[in-house]
């Protein structure tokens, strides 16, 4: 088993890869996971779970769901869903011994930690050519849509430059570039999306929910579910996100 404990640094920016590997490999089946599981990873990251968080409480979940009657018949944990209390605990018991602990300075993470320039340019050169393709097919459905897709487009591109420049590269100040990015062009996603599509993703979001709608409160639920909106949204129109948690 891996041990969370021996886990003291992480890549800031693979938070996602590395629940989906950990996932796996407590599974012990290397399959797809599912866009809840996406959205479920999403909530975590944005409520500020850290890693070690997150792993500790999936080791949980695994160890409670190995002593259940459903376990002893043969049937795997199949998603992060029935981690999403084990994982909470987890983040608050580190809240609750970091705060007897005192502050504790953080580090920032600098590109030499977490990714090279050249994985960072092609981050980028790839947004910006889906972001291209995108814009040309919506044009003569969805002008308003294409144009925010294009003014994406253009400010991804002014960020290149920075990425080679000689001076120190501040990965914190590119993220909140790219979140506000991603926010105004989630919400023009969003604005134009057919009511046909968004009922399809309710109906397919709530019967993937279905199993686990006891175990959520009211709050992750709507996170949640907002997560699961905003993914479907994306991959419908074949765009990639643009947060640096999103570069693996």
């Amino acid at each position: 088993m891996i041990s969370t404990e021996a886990m003291t640094e992480f890549n800031y920016f693979n938070y996602f890869t590395e629940i989906e590997e950990y996932f796996w490999h407590k599974r012990g089946a290397h399959l797809l996971v599912s866009p809840l599981d996406w959205a479920i990873v999403e909530t975590w990251q944005k409520a500020g779970i850290s890693l070690p968080a997150v792993l500790r409480g999936i080791d949980r979940a695994f160890e409670s769901y190995t002593r259940s009657r459903r376990a002893s018949g043969g049937r795997q944990l199949k998603s992060l869903a029935y981690c999403v209390d084990a994982v909470l605990d987890a983040a608050e018991e580190e809240k609750e011994a970091a705060a007897g602990a005192g502050p504790r300075p953080r580090s920032k993470p600098s590109a030499t930690e977490s990714f090279s320039r050249e994985e960072l340019r092609l981050f980028l050169s790839r947004n910006i050519e889906r972001l291209t393709a995108a814009s040309q097919s919506s044009r003569a459905t969805q002008p308003e849509l294409a144009t925010r897709m294009e003014e994406t487009r253009a400010r991804l591109t002014e960020m290149l430059p920075l990425i080679d420049s000689p001076d120190g590269l501040d990965l914190e100040e590119l993220e909140r570039r790219l979140t506000v990015l991603e926010e105004k062009m989630t919400a023009a996603l969003t604005a134009n999306a057919p009511d046909e599509f968004m009922v399809e993703v309710r109906r397919e979001m709530d019967h993937q929910l279905a199993p686990y709608r006891r175990k959520m409160t009211a709050a992750q639920l709507s996170q949640l579910e907002r997560q699961y909106v905003q993914k479907r949204l994306w991959e419908r129109y074949n765009l990639l996100r643009l947060s640096l948690f999103y570069l693996t």
